[in-house]
């Protein structure tokens, strides 16, 4: 698996009021851009998924995956894949939550790496993931601020 590309964003909630949209995946259509479907196929003892189908069209491609969860608390949530996609043969990613300085606010990191069946020089990848990353982070914040 390549290096993961991560992105961070202040926004103006408590930890467990993020964390609730976060663990909300098949609400992602409504506010994550690319996101089609996503489709909780399996739940854990804490109610939160544990396995879960994703669909999604990224620019140049679209494809859909099964992703496993695993959560801690509120702080933080980590994905992996376990289905590959026509396109998606690896991806890792995590949520990390941390009170921001000052209080009243928490400080949203998000860790992407993806690996796709096409040659992809590391630039364009890590260009892209960044593109995945802040689009999410931008959404994330308007959707619980808003």
């Amino acid at each position: 698996m390549a290096d993961r590309t991560s992105s961070s964003i202040t926004i103006r909630a408590g930890k467990a009021e993020v964390m609730a949209v976060i663990a909300d995946l098949e609400a992602y259509p409504k506010w994550a851009s690319g996101i089609r479907d996503l489709t909780v196929q399996e739940t854990g003892a804490d109610g939160r998924a544990r396995l879960a189908r994703l669909t999604f069209d990224g620019g140049p491609f679209s494809d859909t995956v099964g992703l496993r969860y695993d959560w801690s608390g509120d702080d933080e949530a980590h994905w992996e894949l376990v289905e590959q996609g026509g396109v998606v043969t690896g991806l890792h990613g995590s949520y990390l939550l941390a009170e921001a300085p000052g209080g009243g606010a928490v400080e949203v990191t998000y860790e992407l790496a993806v690996d796709v069946r096409v040659p992809m020089i590391g630039m364009v990848r890590r260009k892209g993931e960044k593109r995945i990353i802040d689009s999410a982070l931008k959404g994330l914040k308007r959707h619980v601020e808003g």
